[in-house]
């Protein structure tokens, strides 16, 4: 017997009837881009699942693995959003703190 077999006193393990393990998740990818910005690395995947299609966003860094995921009604409005960041990433600083607005 492999030591790792060896079932626990502690809890009981689940029977095993022969069958392959289902699959962890039933995610279906549509598309993927990559992004590569400095030292980082993005990748979107439209993913599509029983539950409806969404946006998973994967930050990688030297191997270090971050993602979001945002459903797919809510794309739109995040473009939306990001359409108006980059507009005043692009302007000249105007000192004034935090710039947050609502």
């Amino acid at each position: 017997m492999i030591s790792n077999e060896r079932p626990s006193p502690y809890r009981s393990r689940p029977a095993y009837d022969g069958l392959a393990k289902p699959a962890a998740s039933a995610d279906v990818t549509l598309r993927t881009e990559r992004l590569q910005v400095e030292r980082k690395t993005f990748i979107l995947s439209l993913k599509e699942n029983p539950r409806g299609r969404f946006l998973r966003i994967t930050e990688d860094v030297g191997g270090r693995r971050d993602a979001i995921i945002i459903p797919a009604p809510g794309l739109r409005d995040l473009a939306r959003v990001l359409e108006e960041l980059a507009r005043a990433a692009e302007e000249p600083p105007t000192g004034s703190g935090n710039g947050s607005q609502h």
